[in-house]
């Protein structure tokens, strides 16, 4: 399938391609697509190159991209894409780049809040590699497991599982549209985490190709490279080829329902109770609860509802059982109850219209493209009303303003901070996204970033503390920021520790060790000891909401 890094192929290349020199007065295009054709091994099938002059390079580049913030015109766009279609032009891309000292950006899914997966504010010129054609999903149900690649998204990997069986699963994202390398690498969390913990926990084996364009498993990287990739997050210590999954059990039957309340309903009352419950409920069942603002139809009058979005591992019954005995204040009935199968769950969870076939889930298409700033917060004590009552003044006052809060508990709390990289376990009641959402582009922005900031700052009293934890995967380049640099390792230990809390330092360790010279690198990239990027060409900071 691939040529491994001790096959006399690989040698073959790897030394070509090493040896390879071009005039400076190439252009980077030409020069990179050259090294990549120099054997033959690497161009067949062939690998694409996309570059702004190609009709298709706008349409490829915002074809998985959400935050339509690194769209912009004013944003640095990449030289071009390459898109490889096997296992082994990512190798080359990595040696290539090495070797022409190309900066590039590596994009699974294009999810990341920050764009940082195609676009590069803090030098030029750089390239995207997108993996989106490298989405293989090979379900063994003998040994409960799957090998799938990093292009493949969370929905598509869902329902391949469920082509093979009606009782098998995996614990990943409720947003069926990401990329399943990314989303791994930093965590992975869904409505099946207080039964079987995040994806990355359930992760058993990896592919990587690392600094010198080696593919890499588990075996070969060793145990703490294979530590820091399972929720060190992505663009640090290698490219993600492939995850060997555990998939977890299913019941048949399942059950989901989605209950509001407003304040006019005790929507405030009702959260008040969900906060000391929700982390304690039996850990088949997971209540989320998405809070924005709406209109009442008839009035017009502008209140907050709060919907209660819930999965449980089995039927109703036993569900209205649950619910009677540990949280009867959301009033949940019978005719709020859908049993239905874990894959139809999974359309459900993630705002899939009543009907809709699971085939949708292969079309991997994102549900949200906008304009938006993002944040996170973890919860340890539960928030007082009167609390929440300033945070409904606040939301009223925003056009677009979203907060999802998920609970933890269950599994989360028996997993150790330190297991993975992913510190934020027991003692954790719930975790929270902020979101503003805007359609106007950077004339609308600076207005809803500095309200979600200003929002972030009255949520401090209320929150985790020594760190203010937040969570990867929602990436927030206010955390630490000092506008010139974010590539220093002091700057760097202040989101480290906010992200990781005291697996930062393991990380730092581990990146010193695979990636001494800084090459996967991005505004957030876990920095190694030394604290230079050694393939830096220039370094600029122009992030969206940044003088």
């Amino acid at each position: 399938m691939l040529p491994s890094s001790g096959s006399p192929i690989f040698h073959l290349v790897l030394a070509f391609l090493l040896s390879f020199s071009l005039s400076n007065s190439a252009p980077l295009e030409q020069a990179f697509f050259q090294c990549l054709s120099v054997n033959s091994q690497l161009s067949a099938p062939p690998f694409s190159v996309c570059d702004p002059n190609n009709a298709s390079f706008t349409t490829l580049l915002q074809s998985t991209a959400q935050n339509l913030r690194y769209l912009d015109a004013s944003v640095p766009k990449p030289e071009f894409i390459f898109i490889p279609l096997l296992d082994s032009h990512v190798q080359a891309a990595v040696i290539c780049s090495k070797k022409l000292r190309i900066h590039l950006r590596v994009r699974s899914g294009g999810h990341d809040y920050e764009g940082l997966s195609y676009a590069s504010e803090i030098e030029t010129p750089f390239i995207v590699v997108d993996l989106t054609k490298l989405r293989s999903v090979e379900v063994n149900i003998e040994d409960n497991s799957a090998w799938v690649q990093a292009g493949a998204t969370v929905g598509e990997v869902y329902y391949r599982i469920s082509e093979k069986s009606e009782v098998h699963g995996f614990p990943a994202g409720l947003c069926t549209s990401l990329g399943i390398g990314g989303h791994i690498t930093g965590g992975a969390y869904g409505s099946m985490m207080r039964k079987y913990g995040l994806g990355a926990d359930n992760v058993i084996d990896a592919r990587i190709v690392d600094i010198n364009g080696r593919i890499l498993d588990r075996a070969a990287m060793g145990e703490d490279h294979f530590w820091a990739i399972r929720g060190g997050a992505g663009g640090s210590f290698g490219i993600i080829l492939w995850w060997k999954l555990q998939l977890v059990p299913v019941p048949e039957t399942v059950t989901v329902f989605t209950v509001p309340k407003t304040l006019e309903q005790g929507a405030t009352q009702v959260l008040y109770k969900w906060q000391q419950v929700a982390h304690k409920l039996d850990e088949n069942l997971f209540i989320r609860v998405i809070i924005q603002p709406t209109s009442d139809k008839a009035t017009k009058k502008r209140t907050i509802t709060t919907a209660y979005n819930a999965l449980f591992l089995g039927d109703s019954n036993r569900l209205l059982q649950v619910m009677g005995k540990s949280f009867p204040e959301l009033g949940l009935t019978p005719k709020d109850c859908i049993e239905t199968s874990w894959i139809k769950s999974v359309l459900y969870i993630a705002g899939e219209p009543p009907g809709t076939p699971p085939e949708v889930l292969l079309q991997g298409k994102p549900q949200f493209k906008n304009y938006f700033k993002a944040k996170s917060d973890f919860v340890q004590v539960p928030i007082p009303e009167a609390g929440l009552e300033g945070l409904w003044k606040r939301l009223l006052v925003e056009d677009k303003p979203l907060t999802i809060w998920n609970p933890y508990g269950g599994m989360m709390s028996k997993i150790s901070e330190n297991e993975i990289p992913f510190p934020h376990r027991k003692g954790n009641l719930f975790k929270i996204q902020y979101l503003s959402t805007w359609q106007g582009g950077d004339t609308d922005a600076a207005k809803h970033i500095e309200w979600i900031r200003e929002l972030y700052n009255y949520m401090a009293p209320y929150v985790s503390t020594s760190p203010r934890a937040a969570y990867v995967n929602y990436r927030d380049l206010d955390l630490g920021m000092n506008k010139k640099d974010n590539t220093s390792l002091v700057q760097a230990t202040e989101w480290g520790n906010k992200y990781f809390k005291d697996n930062f330092n393991r990380l730092v360790k581990v990146k010193t060790k695979v990636d001494p010279e800084n090459f996967f690198r991005h505004e957030q990239s876990i920095p190694p000891l030394a604290g230079t990027a050694s393939f830096k060409r220039t370094t600029k900071y122009r992030r969206r909401g940044y003088n």
